[in-house]
């Protein structure tokens, strides 16, 4: 069974940074594009960034450039979100995603959660002001 588990959300302070970790299990994903995009109440699912397991380029949301980070870590097979000078803008429930590569990879591709074909639980993240 493909799961995807985040962790590392919680309440912090505007200023502050939170890591985010998304644990996979039940498949290899060194193939897939790993992303994480977020959704906060009222808002449509956002983009924040992706990047294919087997390393490379990383792509990331307007919102989110220069303060947030994708990585991952084959040894525990998890992919990572840091993020850093977080403003209250950034409160949503996160979630991770893998999408098959079943397409020449684009950024348009990368951030249209449409294709993506498996998705975790989700972890919120809350920045007081």
């Amino acid at each position: 069974q493909v799961q995807l588990v985040e962790s590392g959300g919680g309440l912090v302070q505007a200023g502050d940074s939170l890591r985010l970790s998304c644990e996979t299990s039940g498949r290899t994903f060194s193939s897939y594009r790993m992303a994480w995009f977020r959704q906060a109440p009222g808002k449509e699912r956002e983009f924040v960034a992706a990047m294919p397991w087997s390393g490379g380029s990383t792509y990331y949301g307007d919102s989110v450039k220069g303060r947030f980070t994708i990585s991952r870590d084959n040894a525990k097979n998890t992919v990572y979100l840091q993020m850093n000078s977080l403003n209250p803008e950034d409160t949503a429930v996160y979630y991770c995603a893998a999408q098959k590569p079943s397409y020449a990879m684009s950024y348009s591709r990368l951030s249209n959660g449409e294709l993506y074909d498996y998705w975790g639980q989700g972890t919120q993240v809350t920045v007081s002001s």
